[in-house]
């Protein structure tokens, strides 16, 4: 068969050719004329929110600047048995927006551990049903949750979409006025996936049915802003997440003897707690010794904790974006404290399983190192405790809460300014809560040695990697970096900063 386009092609050529002025075919890519641009390219996103009042230039909020605020009431119960937990919780919903809310954007991010949906380089150690929700209502009002996908002369429903995937959407006959206040009701339970083969934080959630660490383990509404509404990405494992700020009622009944920790400051000591371990909590803003209040040797039911078959453990946070936790009936349990300038004493807690022990040897001292220091160095820590938690996760920061041991407290502890406390949107831009983290190790680990900080070398090093088509600009989404993840997140900010501070 003949080519006929090149023919075509050809005579285009020429064509072009007697239409355009001779000129020489450079040689190199060098040259002496160089147009540079002089305004600030600006996505529309951000176009919006200046318009809006809600931005400011400057990069402080606008007049106008709002947030969406989320309060959860939340009840759960794990099952060891099943390494299950089920829930039920609620939400108010405090549409502080300018907007009427046509609908509700939920994130169920345990459905990255079905077979079925999207991931990235992460891998789940096993295979779960994922997150399951068994009842949804709004303002009293049940959701149907198997609703048919819609035809054109349907009536509208209150209805629910996408249950299965990480993203789910409830749509509304009503929507929430702006600067009103909606209740949502949902019932859920999940499995924490556990065993060998998980690949990248958050994928294994367990120690056989000894120890959990659940993380993102409830359902959350997705984040609404002013310059996206609702954040609509996937989750797909590496990148993390972006969500609204509010408040946390959370009551977790696990077997007496189980010890629970997390997010928030614990309510009810008296409820769980031995009268020696009450004890001890209370001598640790004392001095900067390290404290004791459950050892290897005080385990079991009447030992760990009260007597009993099972217990509630109660905890409230404020103005927080999340709410991570960890349980186990082996858990050593240990504190000191943190001075805060400014603040004063703050505790700080550890738990973890004895046969793990040379991990947290230095936990706790790194931890208040790098507390002190960033406090210092930033702005006084604003949450009223701190804990670090064992588990298969050992690289993971929540509100008030890190899953690290002493290799990477320091960095961990960081997390705790941002993304917990300026709020970043880690699922799209994670350079600006970990690339500025691993800028700002490098002055806390110098400062823990007591030497001056070397960025030396820092720079050059971009060398490596610039002119790879593999990598990603900052301003590209982590949640689709794919491979440069790693280098587009964590490690080409410190490349940046040191040149700027050069």
């Amino acid at each position: 068969m003949r080519n006929l386009f090149l023919p075509f092609l050809l005579i285009s050529f020429q064509v072009i050719a007697q239409q355009s002025p001779s000129k020489a075919q450079r040689t190199s890519i060098e040259t002496q004329n160089r147009v540079i641009r002089q305004d600030v390219p600006m996505t529309n996103a951000i176009r919006k929110a200046f318009d809006a009042g809600t931005r400011d230039f400057s990069g402080t909020p606008g007049p106008n600047y709002w947030q969406l605020e989320t309060d959860f009431t939340i009840k759960a119960s794990l099952d060891p048995s099943t390494q299950t937990i089920t829930g039920s919780e609620k939400i108010l919903v405090r549409n502080s927006s300018p907007d009427d809310l046509g609908q509700i954007v939920l994130r169920l991010d345990h459905n990255v551990f079905r077979a079925d949906v999207p991931r990235g380089t992460s891998k789940p150690a096993e295979n779960t049903a994922g997150m399951i929700v068994t009842s949804i209502k709004v303002d009293g009002k049940s959701v149907d949750l198997n609703a048919a996908p819609a035809r054109r002369n349907d009536p509208p429903t209150l209805k629910a979409t996408g249950l299965t995937s990480t993203i789910a959407t409830i749509l509304l006959l009503e929507p929430i006025k702006a600067g009103s206040i909606a209740e949502l009701e949902i019932e859920w339970h999940t499995k924490l996936p556990g065993g060998d083969k998980g690949r990248g934080h958050r994928m294994t959630q367990r120690f056989d049915s000894t120890l959990f660490q659940p993380t993102q383990w409830f359902p959350r509404l997705a984040k609404y802003d002013d310059l996206r509404g609702w954040e609509t990405s996937l989750y797909l494992g590496p990148a993390e997440f972006f969500n609204n700020f509010g408040s946390f009622d959370v009551s977790i009944t696990v077997p007496a003897g189980w010890i629970v920790s997390g997010t928030g400051v614990l309510q009810n000591p008296s409820e769980v707690l031995t009268p020696t371990a009450i004890q001890r909590l209370s001598t640790i803003l004392d001095s900067d010794s390290e404290v004791t209040i459950v050892s290897a040797a005080e385990k079991g039911t009447g030992k760990s904790t009260l007597p009993g078959e099972t217990l509630t453990w109660r905890f409230l946070a404020d103005k927080v974006n999340d709410f991570a936790w960890a349980t186990s009936d082996r858990f050593v349990w240990k504190a000191t404290r943190a001075m805060i300038p400014g603040k004063g004493p703050v505790p700080i807690y550890e738990v973890y399983i004895p046969e793990r022990a040379r991990f947290f040897e230095n936990a706790l001292k790194n931890t208040k190192h790098a507390l002190e220091f960033y406090s210092a160095l930033w702005a006084p820590y604003p949450f009223p405790q701190l804990t670090l938690q064992d588990g298969p996760s050992a690289g993971m920061e929540y509100p008030m809460v890190i899953n690290s041991n002493q290799g990477a407290a320091d960095h961990e502890t960081a997390h705790q300014w941002w993304p917990m406390m300026l709020g970043t949107n880690e699922t799209r831009y994670g350079w600006m809560d970990e690339g500025f983290n691993q800028y700002m190790n490098v002055l806390s680990n110098a400062a823990s040695r007591g030497v001056a900080y070397n960025l030396d070398g820092l720079g050059q090093s971009y060398g490596r990697i610039s002119g790879s088509e593999d990598e990603a600009p900052l301003m590209w989404s982590a949640n689709e970096a794919g491979s440069g993840y790693g280098f587009q997140t964590y490690q080409k900010t410190p490349l940046m900063l040191s040149m700027l501070g050069e």
